[in-house]
C-alpha cells in the first residue's frame, strides 16, 4: 500500500522458526540444540514475536528516518537476518517439538476418524487475522495514514500525517507478523532449519499483485490479498496434482510477477 517492498520477510519467518523450534523442543530429546529451561507455549510466542517486533523496528528506523528506500534496506537486514540464523543454528535442522506445540498448530476440531477431517486451526489463525487487517485498514486512522502516505508521501506529511511514525508502525506490525507465521511453520513443516521461509517473500509479492494492490501506491484491499494468496496457493496445487516438476513453480511465481505488474503500470499509465 505505501509502496515499500520488504525483502526480509522470508528470512525473518525462518529465524523465527527456528528461535521458536530451540524453544519448544521436546525437553526429554537428547539432541536438544540449546539446554535450555522449558518454557510454555505463549511465553515462547511472545518471545519468538518481540525478536520479530525488533527487526521491524530496525527496518522501520532505516526506512522513515535515514530515508534509505525499503527495497534497499530491507535487503540489507535480510542477508543480517540470515547470518544471525545461520550463527544462531550453526545450519543445523531443529526438530523433534513439544507434542502441545505440535497439536497447537497441526491439531483440528470437529474431525471424525475415517470421514470428515476437520477443520485445521491454522485456518482459524488465517480467519482472525484477516478479519484483524480488514479491521485496521478499514476502520482506524492508522489505516487511512498508510493510505495517504501511499497516495502520495508529501501530501500526506503536509496534511499532519506523521509519516516517520506511521512507517515505523507498519514494519514493526510486519515483523511480528513474520514473527507468527514462523511460529507456525515450524510445526508445520515438521522441522525448521536456516532455509525456512526462503522465497515467502516473493510468494507475498505475487499473492498481493494478485490481489489488487498497486505498485504505484494507495490501491488495495484485504479482501483483495486473500484471495490473492489463495489463488496462488490453488495455482501451485493444481501444478503438484498434475506431476509437474516442483521446480517449475519459482518460474511460474515470477511470470505472475512481472505479469500482474506490467498490468497494472498500464492501468496508472491509462489513468494517467
Amino acid at each position: 500500500i505505501t509502496k515499500g517492498t520488504d525483502l526480509s520477510a522470508g528470512r525473518a519467518v525462518g529465524l523465527c522458526a527456528c528461535l521458536a523450534g530451540t524453544l519448544l523442543q521436546d525437553p526429554t530429546y537428547t539432541g536438544r540444540m540449546y539446554n535450555w529451561p522449558e518454557v510454555s507455549l505463549l511465553v515462547a510466542f511472545i518471545i519468538v514475536v518481540a525478536v520479530g517486533a525488533l527487526f521491524g523496528l530496525i527496518n522501520g528506523l532505516i526506512i522513515s528516518k535515514l530515508n534509505v528506500p525499503p527495497f534497499i534496506a530491507t535487503l540489507g537486514t535480510q542477508t543480517i537476518i540470515y547470518g544471525i540464523c545461520l550463527v544462531f543454528t550453526d545450519a543445523q535442522p531443529v526438530g523433534k517439538f513439544k507434542d502441545s506445540y505440535n497439536n497447537f498448530v497441526n491439531g483440528t476440531w470437529f474431525s471424525v476418524k475415517g470421514g470428515f477431517p476437520g477443520i485445521p486451526y491454522l485456518l482459524a489463525w488465517a480467519v482472525i487475522f484477516g478479519l484483524f487487517f480488514w479491521f485496521l485498514y478499514n476502520k482506524t486512522t492508522h489505516g487511512k495514514y498508510m493510505y495517504a502516505i501511499g497516495g502520495n508521501e508529501n501530501a500526506a506529511e503536509v496534511s499532519g500525517v506523521n509519516t516517520a511514525r506511521t512507517k515505523i508502525i507498519i514494519y514493526v506490525t510486519a515483523g511480528m507478523m513474520y514473527a507468527i507465521a514462523g511460529y507456525l511453520l515450524a510445526p508445520k513443516g515438521g522441522g525448521a532449519n536456516s532455509g525456512s521461509g526462503m522465497g515467502y517473500e516473493l510468494e507475498a509479492i505475487a499473492g498481493c499483485t494478485i490481489g489488487g494492490v498497486s505498485t504505484t501506491g494507495g490501491i488495495g484491499t484485504v479482501g483483495g490479498v486473500l484471495v490473492g494468496v489463495l489463488v496462488f496457493e490453488l495455482l501451485k496445487i493444481v501444478l503438484q496434482f498434475l506431476g509437474v516438476n516442483p521446480y517449475y513453480n519459482y518460474i511460474v511465481q515470477g511470470l505472475v510477477i512481472v505479469t500482474a505488474v506490467a498490468m497494472d503500470i498500464r492501468k496508472y499509465v491509462a489513468k494517467k
